[in-house]
């Protein structure tokens, strides 16, 4: 079943067209990649497929009745709202029938006889919606989401009001997805989430049962989660049959077709081109006029051709060279013993690292581990309390932040070149059109550049420096999947070690050659990338989980062994149970019996005191036969 069908939808923003020919359709309950360029339109495209923004040509459908749920900005809700409150939000319907189920049993109360029935009547039907849309499993809900996104007991009871806006998002996007809605709108869902959440999230959206459209930069999450990428290019779609790693190779196999086709038809039109200046040339010279009418036709057919794009096959790329560069000693940092605590808290307590020449090093780890931490004080910008911390000789270190930042962030991007490096302005254009910085690019305000040129504009000043050392803190944040494919590539070029702490799992794999996991205030070492380190992870898992199923089967079979001396006492003791309850049912029916006196005289009571009476019968009946069993 078609959820949702856009066909020519065009929007523009005065003047400007952003959207051009976005054409494609969503089914029940398909999972799909929407990928572009920054200011490619993608987010665009969920605010009017949500209402948010109206469309200018094109069709757009929705299935009747389907609900959308999309997270565009965080919304206001009272001062008082606890992160509970606004994750209950996602029930409002549910508790409004809640609230109708209350009245109708305070109705019961005092409805009289006649009015008592339809009162009732009305009450199941209450109740059957409130089954229906999930009113029983609440808890459950909620207690899945906060478990999957990390939000513990201290957390949902903190006021909404004070979290930070990474906070707010994850809050939001939980509401969210406790929505349940039919078509839900993702985007960029695993900023702010560490690697555990985002893969529980992976997992949430495999089995969730509507239908899910995705705006992300991770590959990894969409290699994962999507089974088709819509990708928006010049304000038009086109459609891979596949998860992201599928995109990439079929992009490249139709961009070679389409350079083959670009080439054999360029081939056609100069040959054509050759034959009207033929045509010419002997009309010219036998002053034939059929000549020049041929010629003519052929220019026309020309006109006719539908020219094929020549396809740009060569990215644009950092280019890099450190062909000056000094290298460091084989030995590039040694931490031995280190201890770190902030006040009474022990973030790293007898940590080792030993860290060589040329190694890609990434560091992982839950959020709070002390990632960051280990990675200021190898900077000296934090002490610490024990062991010992050797940088070692030669080694030259450029830091790259997880927000970058400039001083002054007016000045434009030759302006912060020259003010680091004084040079003359031709030089400096070199330089930074090494780093894409060409044209009118270099006059830009450092303060209106995007995330990725913010980061290329650091690279630039930290690759001036000479270095041989690169530690990078979250380097893809914020960055678009072209400039992340430019920065690996990049970093693939360097010819020094680089350390970097990441939650981009395609990024650790592509870059790294061995990974350590800050956990337990110490370090853990896979050598490999991370799908290396993931499978190690999941053998640790399975031994664990095996020898607890182990040990739960021997104190079973401790625990099942029949001992003789036992089972008397437990044999005996029941039967002293089931006396005692033999006794209570006798008694019971004896009440139900003289109740029926009592009510001679009503035939609906004496009906329902019946009823009861041979419920009780039935239980006793049971009870006896039990200890007779045991009795013999």
């Amino acid at each position: 079943m078609i959820e949702l069908s856009l066909n020519g939808i065009e929007k523009y923003y005065g003047a400007t067209k952003v959207l051009n020919n976005i054409t494609f359709e969503v089914n029940t309950e398909e999972k799909i990649g929407l990928i572009g360029g920054n200011g490619a339109g993608k987010t665009t495209i969920f605010k009017i497929i949500s209402g948010i923004e109206e469309y200018d040509n094109g069709i757009m459908a929705i299935r009747k009745g389907a609900t959308v749920g999309y997270l565009d900005q965080i919304p206001d809700y009272p001062d008082d709202y606890k992160v509970i409150d606004v994750l209950n939000t996602a029930f409002k319907k549910i508790f409004e029938i809640k609230m109708d189920m209350k009245k109708l049993e305070e109705k019961m109360n005092v409805a009289k006889e006649e009015e008592l029935e339809k009162v009732i009547k009305k009450y199941g039907e209450v109740q059957s919606i409130f089954e229906h849309k999930g009113g029983y499993d609440i808890e459950e809900k909620v207690n899945r989401i906060c478990v999957g996104l990390k939000l513990d007991e201290d957390f949902i009871n903190q006021k909404f009001s004070t979290l930070s806006g990474g906070e707010k998002t994850t809050v939001v996007l939980g509401k969210i997805l406790l929505q349940n809605p039919d078509i839900l709108l993702l985007d960029e869902p695993s900023n702010h989430l560490d690697i555990e959440s985002i893969e529980w999230l992976e997992s949430f959206l495999s089995e969730y049962e509507g239908t899910v459209l995705i705006i992300s930069h991770d590959r990894y999450f969409l290699d994962r989660v999507v089974k088709r990428i819509v990708e928006i290019e010049s304000g038009e779609t086109n459609e891979y049959l596949g998860n992201y790693s599928y995109y990439v190779d079929e992009k490249k196999r139709r961009l070679l077709e389409q350079y083959e086709a670009y080439k054999n038809q360029q081939k056609k039109i100069k040959d054509m081109e050759n034959a009207i200046k033929r045509f010419r040339d002997w009309g010219t010279r036998a002053d034939n006029k059929s000549m020049f009418v041929k010629a003519r036709n052929m220019e026309k057919r020309i006109e006719r051709i539908e020219k094929v794009d020549r396809p740009v096959l060569e990215k644009r790329k950092i280019q890099l060279d450190f062909t000056g560069s000094e290298r460091s000693g084989k030995d590039v940092i040694r931490i031995e013993g280190l201890k770190k605590s902030f006040g009474e808290d022990i973030v790293l307590e007898n940590l080792d690292l030993h860290v060589r020449f040329k190694e890609r090093l990434g560091i992982l780890g839950k959020n709070g581990s002390g990632k960051s931490t280990l990675i200021k004080i190898i900077l000296k910008q934090y002490d610490f309390d024990g062991g010992e911390v050797e940088i070692g000789s030669r080694v030259k270190i450029g830091y790259l932040q997880q927000n970058v930042t400039f001083v002054n962030e007016d000045y434009t991007v030759i302006g912060t070149f020259v003010d680091a490096f004084p040079m003359t302005e031709g030089k400096a254009r070199g330089l930074l059109a090494k780093f894409l910085f060409r044209d009118e690019d270099v006059f830009k305000k450092v303060k209106n550049l995007s995330g990725g040129e913010k980061t290329r504009l650091k690279l630039c000043l930290l690759m001036y420096r000479d270095l041989n050392t690169l530690i990078l803190d979250e380097p893809t944040n914020h960055l678009d999947i072209e400039s992340r494919e430019m920065l690996e590539e990049a970093l693939c070029d360097f010819n020094g070690t680089i350390i970097f702490i990441s939650h981009d799992r395609y990024f650790v794999n592509k870059i790294a050659n061995r990974i350590i996991e800050v956990e337990n205030k110490k370090t853990v070492n896979y050598i490999g990338g991370y799908d290396f380190y993931k499978r190690e992870k999941e053998k640790q898992k399975s031994i664990i989980e095996e020898k607890v199923v182990v040990k739960k089967e021997k104190k079973k079979e401790k625990r099942n062994k029949p001992n003789p001396q036992n089972e008397g006492k437990k044999k005996a003791k029941r039967i002293l149970t089931l006396e005692e309850d033999i006794q209570k049912f006798e008694e019971l029916i004896k009440e139900k019996d003289n109740e029926m006196e009592s009510n001679a005289s009503d035939h609906q009571k004496i009906n329902e005191l019946y009823n009861e009476k041979q419920e009780l019968q039935n239980k006793l009946d049971v009870v006896l036969e039990e200890w007779m069993e045991l009795s013999e």
